[in-house]
């Protein structure tokens, strides 16, 4: 009875030790993280972020970014771990060891005469005739009784001096840390024994097991719906008009299970007005338009007013169960935005290449969402033909201060970036209207916008020129700069109440054909996983050509410095096309900046294979490059849409500045605009 109590006594040091195993180093991981990210100040620092208290968090909710299901639970799972410390720390489960002399009040090696003499002076205070009381009695039989006996019997006390015990050598004993009621088997307790082995052992993981795999066969490894992937591949088009993206995006599975309710329908008629400019309908026939947007399915609606309302700002307007649901739809967009993406550059048959239209379109949408931008600003006016969104951007910035400084000639977002910090101060402050710290802050955010180049070759491994059929390597490294002097950092979203990383979008691509020929995302957030795959890379690259150990080695040092000032390599292949020459362009979209992209123009000649197999020399191509476009022609249900023209689209104006800088070599080109609207050059090559 004894060995089962301390048995039972030492379970809750049991399950103490099981949580503390794995919370402890969970829990000083994420504290680590949390400090860590807090020292760094990777966030916008400007007076706007500072109101909108989105990056001020406790330490708590620093803890897990998941949910708050989750912090909730920590919390708890320390809660119960300190019960259980008070607990143990509180009860008897000292193992009292079998000591006679002590017992005896006798020092070791006591004598016979003292033995006697000690055990007649207890029994006069613990014998049952001298004293009635039972725990006397109880401590005189257990203990004064036995240690008496053990040592005035000549064997045991051999054995006491020897082993340590009266009955000699003791074997190891083991128990378990099991409650009493578990330890006692009877009819009872035998069957809840036999409920909890049953359960434990086998309905808890079959649970598990049901519910991750019913949840990997809906969700794929983005937690993404396979339904949401199914009808974006179908709903995806070549020639998708950059606005129209709006309408494939909202048809997620995702937001189709976003409650829909009765209440909810003033506040979106409320809504309706104030976004509806934003919805495209046709002012010539409103009723109509009106009366068929709200058609639609109740679900696609809501989706579409509640993204309205964060493209517009007009969040206010939202009852406090759509701000639960426009919440949610932020918080899915960054991620179907990005599997959106891969469906609009997945290659197609039969090319085999993907789509350049429509991801320029995902892209345009995922900027506006995160800067909570109207599309509409995109349309070319005032004399810009990139709109005013990149300047909405900026902390207190709006249309009518984009009018203002548009009279000093400054007509663009490069112009504006390309001022120096008195000039745009004093441009701020004298014709804006802005204070100095609302000019401060607008250099904040300057200083935290990146600008990106891009520095590409494609080449054939080990042969001169580019023979139709061979495999062309791509190499591309993409350096990023702030004026921070940070590489990595969050943008500055104030609107968008959860934290966005910077990822960006390598693209090779036919701007003529609307074909992209590669693709890849960049994100310049961890650098460690950079180095490790730089490195990896280079030395593969270097084995192959036989470089030595020495050159291997030199090459890589040289890759990893380059990535930590804040460059990523970008390696692709793909197989040269028919014979002729081709003008490619390179395009770096970021998915959370307006006005950041970077692009680039490529001519790439390939020749025809000859039966020999040989390769013959090989020049750059002299004739102009060709521009830039979209084809003109689309399908019949947006030949009549007003369509905003993307940042991307060059007129003929363009065409010729491009014939005028002269062709860039075959397979190589370098970037050194850090947007969309600078200028775009090519550099020949050797």
């Amino acid at each position: 009875m004894g060995a089962s109590e301390e048995n039972s006594a030492l379970f809750p040091i049991f399950v103490l030790t099981l949580m503390a195993l794995p919370l402890v180093p969970y829990t000083i991981v994420n504290l680590f993280g949390a400090f860590k990210k807090k020292a760094a100040k990777i966030n916008c620092q400007c007076s706007v972020c500072v109101r909108s208290g989105k990056y001020h968090k406790s330490i708590f909710r620093r803890i897990s970014n998941f949910s708050t299901y989750s912090n909730l639970t920590l919390v708890l799972l320390w809660i119960v771990m300190a019960v259980l410390v008070y607990y143990i720390k509180h009860i008897s489960t000292e193992v009292q060891i079998f000591e006679p002399f002590s017992i005896l009040g006798l020092e070791h090696g006591a004598s016979d005469s003292e033995i006697k003499k000690a055990y007649r002076r207890l029994s006069i205070q613990y014998h049952p005739d001298k004293n009635p009381d039972p725990e006397a009695h109880s401590y005189f039989v257990e203990f004064i009784s036995k240690a008496y006996q053990a040592l005035t019997d000549p064997i045991s006390r051999e054995n006491f001096e020897k082993y340590g015990h009266p009955d000699g050598r003791q074997g190891l004993q083991m128990g378990i840390a099991l409650p009493q009621f578990l330890l006692n088997i009877d009819g009872a307790s035998e069957g809840i024994l036999l409920l909890g082995i049953v359960g434990v052992c086998i309905i808890l993981p079959l649970t598990i097991s049901v519910i991750y795999l019913s949840r990997s066969s809906k969700y794929t490894g983005n937690y993404v719906m396979h339904s949401t992937l199914a009808a974006y591949y179908h709903l995806m088009k070549p020639s998708l008009a950059p606005s129209k993206v709006m309408d494939v995006f909202i048809k997620a599975s995702e937001f189709m299970d976003i409650p829909v309710r009765r209440s909810d329908e003033e506040p979106l008629q409320r809504l309706f007005v104030l976004v509806r400019s934003e919805l495209n309908l046709d002012l010539k026939n409103i009723r109509q338009e009106q009366a068929k947007f709200w058609k639609q399915h109740p679900a696609l609606v809501k989706t579409e007013l509640l993204l309205q309302a964060q493209l517009t700002r007009e969040t206010a307007a939202l009852s406090p169960t759509l701000q639960r649901d426009f919440r949610r739809v932020l918080e899915l967009a960054p991620r179907l935005l990005e599997e959106l993406m891969k469906m609009a550059i997945i290659p197609r048959p039969p090319v085999g290449h993907g789509w350049l239209r429509p991801a320029i379109g995902v892209v345009e949408l995922s900027q506006s969402v995160v800067q909570a931008v109207p599309l509409s600003a995109r349309k070319a006016a005032g004399g810009s033909s990139e709109g005013y969104a990149s300047f909405l951007q900026l902390p207190h910035f709006s249309e009518a201060v984009v009018k203002k400084i548009a009279r000093k000639k400054v007509r663009t977002f490069q112009d504006f970036r390309d001022m120096t910090p008195d000039e745009r101060a004093d441009l701020l402050t004298q014709v804006a209207g802005f204070s100095n710290g609302e000019s401060h802050d607008v250099e904040m955010v300057l200083e935290m916008m990146p600008s990106v180049t891009i520095d590409i070759t494609c080449e054939t491994e080990g042969e001169e020129g580019i023979q139709e059929g061979d495999i062309v390597t791509m190499h591309a490294w993409v350096t990023l700069k702030r004026g921070s002097g940070l590489i990595r950092a969050l943008p500055h979203c104030p609107y968008f109440p959860f934290d966005k990383e910077e990822n960006f979008w390598l693209m090779l691509a036919d701007s003529f054909s609307n074909d992209v020929w590669l693709s890849q995302k960049v994100s310049f957030m961890d650098e460690a996983t950079a180095i490790i795959a730089v490195s990896k890379t280079i030395q593969e690259s270097k084995e192959g050509s036989g470089a030595s150990a020495r050159e291997i080695n030199v090459a890589v040092k040289e890759a990893i410095e380059k990535v930590k000032n804040g460059s990523r390599l970008v390696m692709g292949k793909f197989q040269a096309p028919a014979e002729g020459n081709y003008n490619l362009s390179s395009f770096c979209l970021c998915d959370s900046w307006i006005g950041c992209d970077a692009k680039s123009n490529i001519k790439l000649k390939v020749m025809k294979r000859s039966r020999a197999g040989t390769r013959g020399g090989f020049a750059a191509d002299e004739t102009p490059a060709m521009e830039d476009g979209i084809e003109e022609d689309e399908e019949e249900e947006e030949e009549d849409y007003d369509d905003y023209e993307s940042e991307y689209s060059e007129d003929e104006e363009d065409t010729k500045e491009t014939k005028s800088k002269g062709a860039v070599a075959n397979g190589s080109a370098h970037n050194k605009a850090n947007s969309s609207s600078s200028d775009e050059s090519g550099s020949e090559a050797d």
